[in-house]
């Protein structure tokens, strides 16, 4: 790769460099948006080290923050589609030992732009690009790794891993994300410094394994770690899947059938919570399986079950946020929510909903297909998926009966003086059908208005309007539930 390049720079990270250089400082763009551009690819997030130290790169600066012990300063711009856009400066750094093998206990600023690319973890992330003249610097042989799609620490692994344990996995993460292979020396040390994770807190941990999971190949991801010996320090639940037979339905392993349904997720672009219910919903098959005489196969019953619990612990234990652990948890507790088609009801169907809640209902509907994919079944939904999904459209569509009136019985009551009877049931249902007509008078203020109205007709003429309106709901129901169903393609 050359050492000179040419790339277009966004304005609101080229002022942050050229005010630095301006001020007499230097200032180079670094880390992974170096890697990126170096790649073709478009960097999501700006790192930039200078000189300067944290006091002067603020006094540069109106809008920054500065809220850590390592000098990083945030300096925050409006980009051209009115967003946002933090660009993270941290001044050349020196630092000394890692006792914690966290983080170093103590950071000096001073120093020179070699000095602080020496400390950095790997090669492709020690690249320094000065955008003004298009120069990079590369003392590590990032250049050339990025070529050969490797990733190789700077300078000795061990040491850089004892620096920060976390490292060993943000090396899986990186191979994972940008499909590279980890180098030899690098990848036995990982091996000998798997340990070290139980130094690091879980919310670190959580972040570098959420990225992983994001990535568009998650299942290499998840296997490099069990084989370099990471998983059972991140979530050995996971594992206990390896080698675990099934029953016939099923041509893989519990373990690497979970890992193709979470391919599966990642391969639809699905978000987080639902390439983690598609991970963990068979986790405790191994606990639940029994061989039964009479089947002549193994059973799983209550893996379900089983396995929304420990969903939830497996979640909690990497410090997921509640909301995160109750969405995965409740879709793995349900993700075997039906069996027989013919013997769906409704009622049935209202049932998963409220479990689940509306919100998650067709993510649960994701994670089964996850479980179809990782069974080696074709990618076509069946005619079964196809009914569930027009079932649950049936049964969180808006009720067209007179509970959805914003008046009720007991108001009509207090408003007419009327006492219980069949006429409170007529005004009801002849209200309905004006609803019908025209949802947005569906207001207690018009429909309290119109209740005084329709009370002074005779009884006779109230009753045909209320039977109208009766007739009209029904009409307007099938309507409703025969466009759904042809949607879906089922009777």
């Amino acid at each position: 790769m050359k050492s000179d390049i040419s790339y277009k720079i966004p304005s609101e990270v080229s002022h942050v460099t050229e005010t630095l250089r301006n001020a007499g400082f230097e200032a180079y763009l670094v880390g992974g948006c170096v890697r990126d551009i170096l790649q073709g690819i478009k960097p999501k997030d700006w790192d930039a080290t200078t000189n300067a130290t944290p006091e002067q790169i603020q006094a540069l600066f109106e809008n920054s923050f500065y809220e850590n012990d390592y000098g990083t300063v945030g300096i925050v711009n409006e980009t051209d589609d009115e967003t946002l856009k933090v660009v993270e400066v941290t001044p050349y750094r020196s630092e000394g030992a890692y006792t914690d093998k966290r983080r170093p206990d103590s950071v000096s600023f001073h120093g020179k732009l070699d000095e602080d690319l020496k400390r950095r973890d790997f090669t492709i992330n020690a690249i320094a690009y000065d955008e003004s003249k298009g120069h990079l610097t590369d003392i590590h042989g990032g250049l050339k790794d990025i070529k050969d799609r490797v990733i190789r620490t700077v300078g000795n692994p061990q040491e850089r891993f004892n620096e920060d344990a976390l490292r060993v996995l943000r090396a899986v993460r990186l191979a994972t994300d940008l499909g590279f292979i980890i180098e030899s020396e690098t990848q036995n040390a990982v091996v000998e410094k798997a340990g070290d994770l139980k130094h690091i807190s879980m919310e670190r941990i959580r972040d570098e394994f959420t990225k992983m999971i994001m990535t568009k190949n998650p299942m290499i991801g998840i296997v490099m770690c069990q084989k370099l010996g990471l998983l059972k320090y991140i979530a050995p639940d996971i594992e206990r899947g390896i080698d675990v037979e099934q029953n016939g339905d099923h041509i893989y392993t519990v373990w690497e059938h979970n890992l193709r349904a979470l391919q599966h997720s990642a391969d639809r672009e699905w978000p987080l919570h639902v390439r983690l219910g598609a991970l963990l919903h068979d986790v405790s098959k191994p606990e639940t399986r029994r061989w039964s005489e009479e089947k002549n196969d193994w059973t799983f019953y209550g893996h379900d079950v089983v396995g929304g619990r420990v969903a939830k612990k497996v979640l909690e234990h990497l410090k997921y946020p509640k909301k995160i652990v109750d969405v995965v948890s409740a879709l793995v507790r349900y993700h075997l929510f039906f069996s027989d088609i013919e013997k769906i009801t409704l009622s049935a169907v209202r049932r998963i909903v409220k479990n689940v809640g509306p919100d998650n209902v067709w993510d649960l509907m994701k994670v089964r297909a996850c479980d179809r994919i990782g069974m080696g079944r074709p990618k076509e939904a069946p005619y079964r998926l196809r009914k569930y999904e027009s079932m649950i459209e049936e049964a969180m569509r808006a009720p067209v009966s007179v509970g959805m009136l914003k008046i009720d019985g007991e108001k009509i009551m207090e408003v007419t003086r009327e006492t219980p009877g069949p006429k409170l049931g007529f005004i009801l249902h002849a209200l309905l059908e004006e609803v019908l007509d025209d949802p947005e008078l569906n207001t207690e203020a018009f429909l309290v208005k119109r209740t005084l109205e329709l009370a002074k007709l005779p009884i006779d003429e109230l009753k045909k309007l209320g039977e109208e309106g009766k007739e009209k709901k029904e009409e307007e129901e099938e309507k409703e539930l025969a466009v759904i169903r042809k949607k879906h393609g089922v009777k």
